[in-house]
């Protein structure tokens, strides 16, 4: 690791080589997308399922962001986000073992449901928080214990609806602050998955251009193409920024949980725009090709698109930056500027 905490290169080149080796040898792609666990598999033996376990490799988010990354950049079919960085961290808050079971969380309502539970039909386990008068309880249960309506986002990544008899569990209490992190923890995995598929987007539209001929030379030679992927690079650029200012900030542990909410909310409204801006301009570069189902395109557009509105909307996140923004009493027009100036 760098002194500035940039992710070690060769723990980088085992990500991107383990989830490459993955995409080469899967096969077509598939409309509802299933959880690969000869993959997990591969992630358990190499010890990096759990990256950031307290008795375990002594990684932070900076290395979880890494693996993130490359997974999203393959859209590799894997929770690496629910069982490390959440499933994970929660466990640790309420003294749970850790297990080689794969885990997603969620919060529950005070009936015992909630929709939209990434990978619940899938895993083995679901780490659950839920309300108790004025405070809140954590367990660790087994699936078979939920009643479960398998569901589907617009990316095809399971997205299930779960509930159970909240009378049948034995939780830990939990102070409310956990909670509020979970919800920051969340935000920010999807803003990090979200940079690492932009980036594959971006890449895919520089090699669409340069070898896609039209009128007798390559339409990166065009002006306006030229200006499409410029935007959505710039854009790119700005999605990575403030998204890992927001995981600096969060393995760093010196903000609290105000500062990280507003780096946050900072990291979600950015890469939310620049989402928008890269998504329409590499399709509008890609042409009708890249509406196809066999085209790889849209393995990486849905998805960004899909967790865009997870732990929060766009919309939520610009209303909640906003509000951070006023409420300040930061000098925001300095804020995140190095302090030697440059």
């Amino acid at each position: 690791m760098s002194e500035f905490g940039a992710l070690d290169q060769d723990l980088q080149q085992m990500f991107g080589d383990v989830f490459g080796d993955w995409r080469e040898a899967r096969g077509p792609a598939a409309l509802e997308i299933e959880l690969d666990r000869a993959l997990w598999a591969t992630l358990v033996d190499l010890g990096i399922s759990r990256l950031t376990a307290v008795d375990g490799s002594g990684a932070t988010w900076i290395e979880a962001a890494g693996l993130l990354r490359a997974a999203a950049r393959t859209a590799a079919a894997v929770p690496v986000a629910e069982n490390d960085v959440l499933s994970g961290w929660l466990r640790e808050q309420a003294a749970i073992a850790d297990d080689d079971l794969i885990h997603s969380a969620c919060i529950l309502d005070p009936s015992g449901s909630a929709r939209a539970v990434p990978w619940a039909s899938q895993v083995d386990n679901l780490t659950v928080l839920w309300p108790v008068g004025d405070g809140w309880k954590l367990a660790d249960v087994p699936v078979s214990q939920f009643h479960v309506t398998p569901g589907r986002d617009l990316a095809g990544q399971p997205r299930d609806a779960v509930s159970i008899d909240l009378a049948t569990l034995d939780g830990a209490d939990v102070p409310s602050d956990v909670v509020r992190e979970y919800r920051l923890r969340g935000a920010l995995a999807r803003s990090v998955q979200m940079a690492g598929a932009l980036e594959r987007i971006v890449e895919l539209s520089v090699e669409h251009a340069t070898s896609r001929v039209q009128f007798g030379r390559p339409i990166g030679k065009f002006q306006a193409v030229q200006n499409l992927i410029a935007d959505a690079a710039g854009e790119l650029v700005i999605a990575n920024a403030s998204t890992d200012a927001a995981v600096l900030a969060l393995a760093a542990g010196e903000v609290g949980l105000d500062g990280l909410e507003l780096r946050v909310a900072i990291a979600r409204s950015v890469t939310g725009h620049a989402a928008a801006v890269i998504v329409r301009n590499v399709h509008q570069v890609h042409g009708a090709i890249g509406t196809t189902f066999e085209h790889q395109l849209h393995e990486f557009t849905k998805p960004v698109l899909a967790w865009r509105s997870e732990f929060g909307s766009l919309r939520e996140w610009d209303t909640r930056l906003t509000e951070l923004m006023v409420a300040s009493e930061l000098d925001l027009w300095a804020f995140g500027v190095p302090t030697d100036g440059r």
